[in-house]
C-alpha cells in the first residue's frame, strides 16, 4: 500500500462541495441511579450532553480531517441546536457561511441517549429524532441551488448528501450533477431513501440495505451490475459492514475489497459519511476508482472504531494504509 499512502499527499487543499440534509447529532449521557417509582425505568442521572455535525456536515467534516477544503451548504434553523451545530462545525476546520439559516424553524437534531453504570460502557438505549415540519421554501431552494452553483465553480468534486429531511430534490440534484458536469469533476450520490432518483452520478456509495430496497433481490455482482447500468453510473460502491465492500465499475469485473481492521465495530454512526468523503477526495486527487474504493475501505474501518460521530485523520489513514495502526494497537 506504500504507493497508494503517498498519493494521499494529494489530498491536502481539494475543494469538495458537499450539499444536502445537514444534521446534529447529540449525544446525551448519564449514570443510571435507580429505579424510578413511576413507573418501572430507570432513572439516568445527566452527565453531559455533545452536538456533533451529522449528515452532509460529517462528510464536510471528514473531507476537512482528511486535508480538503470543505463547502457545506445546507440549511439550519433558528434554534440553539443550529447555533451548536455551526460552532462545532468552524471547531472541526469547516466554515458555516453557506449555511442557510431558516427563520423560525428547528434544525434537524437526532438525540442519542446513552446511559451505563459507574466505570461501565454506556449503551444507547433510545434515539429521539426532531425534525422541522415544514418543507423548505422554494424561496430557500432557489438561494441553495445558487449558491451550488456558484460554489461549484472552482470545486474539485461534488457531494449530494440525501438523508430525506427534504435539502435534495430533483432540482438541486440536477444543478449540482450539471455543475460538476460543465467542470468536469465526480458528483458523488448518498442517499438514504431515494438513490434510484439520483441516476447519472459519477458514482455512488449505498450499503447493503439501501442498494437491496433499489434491487428486491440478493446483492449478488451481477445484479449490481445491473444496478450501476440502469443508474447509469461509471462505478457503484457498495458498503457490505463487516465483509468489506463491492466496486462495480464499467467495463471492468467486480472488485471486492476485504474490510480492514476489527470484525466488531464500536460504533457504526456516521460512517457512511466517511466513506463518501474519502472516496469523493480521493477521486478529486485523481485515484482511480478502486483506488480511492480501498481508501474509502480504510477510513470506514477506522472511523467504525470510534464511539459516536467522528473523523478519520491523515495520519491515521497513513498508517492503516501501511499496516501499522493496528499493528500498534494490538501491542
Amino acid at each position: 500500500m506504500t504507493g497508494l499512502a503517498e498519493k494521499i499527499t494529494a489530498f491536502k487543499g481539494k475543494r469538495i462541495v458537499i450539499v444536502g440534509d445537514v444534521v446534529a447529532d447529540q449525544f446525551l449521557r448519564g449514570t443510571i441511579s435507580r429505579v424510578s417509582r413511576e413507573a418501572p425505568v430507570f432513572i439516568l442521572k445527566h452527565d453531559s450532553t455533545e452536538t456533533l455535525p451529522g449528515g452532509a456536515a460529517n462528510a464536510a467534516v471528514n473531507v476537512a480531517s482528511l486535508g480538503g477544503e470543505a463547502v457545506l451548504v445546507g440549511v439550519v434553523g433558528d434554534d440553539a441546536q443550529g447555533e451548536l451545530l455551526r460552532a462545532s462545525l468552524i471547531e472541526r476546520g469547516v466554515s458555516d457561511k453557506n449555511l442557510l439559516v431558516r427563520q423560525n424553524s428547528r434544525t434537524t437534531t437526532k438525540q442519542r441517549v446513552l446511559a451505563g453504570q459507574h466505570y461501565a460502557p454506556q449503551q444507547q438505549v433510545i434515539r429521539i429524532d426532531y425534525e422541522e415540519p415544514e418543507p423548505i421554501s422554494a424561496e430557500y431552494k432557489a438561494l441553495l441551488t445558487e449558491k451550488l452553483i456558484a460554489l461549484t465553480e472552482n470545486a474539485d468534486a461534488v457531494i449530494v448528501s440525501d438523508y430525506g429531511y427534504g435539502v435534495v430534490d430533483t432540482d438541486i440534484y440536477q444543478a449540482a450533477r450539471e455543475a460538476a458536469n460543465k467542470r468536469k469533476i465526480p458528483v458523488l450520490a448518498d442517499s438514504r431513501f431515494s438513490l434510484k432518483d439520483l441516476p447519472g452520478a459519477t458514482s455512488a456509495t449505498p450499503n447493503q440495505e439501501e442498494a437491496a430496497q433499489i434491487l428486491g433481490s440478493d446483492l449478488s455482482p451481477e445484479n449490481c451490475s445491473r444496478l450501476r447500468e440502469q443508474l447509469g453510473y461509471e462505478a457503484l460502491l457498495v458498503t457490505c459492514g463487516n465483509e468489506g465492500m463491492l466496486l462495480i465499475e464499467n467495463g471492468k469485473p467486480p472488485a471486492t475489497i476485504e474490510a480492514v481492521g476489527s470484525k466488531m465495530p464500536v460504533d457504526v454512526t456516521g460512517a457512511g459519511d466517511t466513506v463518501i468523503a474519502a472516496y469523493a477526495i480521493g477521486l478529486a486527487a485523481g485515484l482511480s476508482f478502486f483506488e480511492a474504493a480501498t481508501v474509502a475501505n480504510h477510513a470506514g474501518g477506522i472511523v467504525v472504531m470510534k464511539k459516536g460521530t467522528a473523523s478519520v485523520s491523515v495520519s491515521e489513514l497513513l498508517a492503516s494504509l501501511n499496516g501499522t495502526l493496528y499493528s500498534e494497537a494490538a501491542s
